[in-house]
């Protein structure tokens, strides 16, 4: 299976400035995406970034084991989300350098723990997880409570399109 994520230039540099900020004890933020889903093909299905949905400052847990722990109530209000507005839902986070980023141990882990709670509210929608870098991500997209496939393609659209083709050797970028 194929998966392409799709947003705007101006939407993910929105987000970017947002896991940007500086936050009283968390060493980073997080956030969610939802995304709407769309089949192109029998073998691809696209994810349309709609909206942003960052942590409030005080749905953070301070916790130093890790660089953002999220607290109970920022879970519920996303499932709230993917339950009300029919969508699935991506974390994510980001990491301050440039390049394709990749998710830590720490990352997988803990997204294992959460994301399929999401398939109890909205169990037709995709659901996942995305890192951003200043100018590239990485993701992985659950499509039921068992099955994660890695994002292969995040094309941004802009007044220039750039789409970033994700391989196992590496990063292809079309412009």
């Amino acid at each position: 299976m194929k998966i392409i994520f799709r947003a705007t230039d101006r939407f993910l540099g929105d987000v970017r400035r947002d896991l940007a900020r500086p936050h009283a004890f968390a060493a980073e933020r997080v956030g969610f995406i939802s995304v709407r889903a769309t089949a192109a093909g029998a073998d691809t299905l696209i994810l349309l970034a709609a909206d942003y949905h960052p942590l409030a400052d005080d749905e953070y847990v301070h916790d130093i084991s890790v660089g953002a722990m999220m607290g109970q109530e920022a879970i519920r209000k996303a499932l709230e989300v993917a339950l009300m507005r029919s969508v699935g839902m991506v974390h994510v986070h980001m990491h301050e350098h440039h390049g394709r980023p990749h998710f830590s141990r720490i990352d997988v882990r803990e997204q294992t723990k959460f994301v399929p709670d999401f398939f109890k509210v909205r169990r037709e929608m995709p659901h996942g997880a995305v890192v951003l870098s200043h100018d590239q991500a990485n993701g992985r997209i659950w499509l039921d409570r068992d099955t994660i496939v890695n994002i292969s393609e995040f094309d941004v659209v802009g007044r220039r399109l750039t789409i970033d083709v994700v391989r196992p050797g590496g990063l292809d970028r079309l412009a």
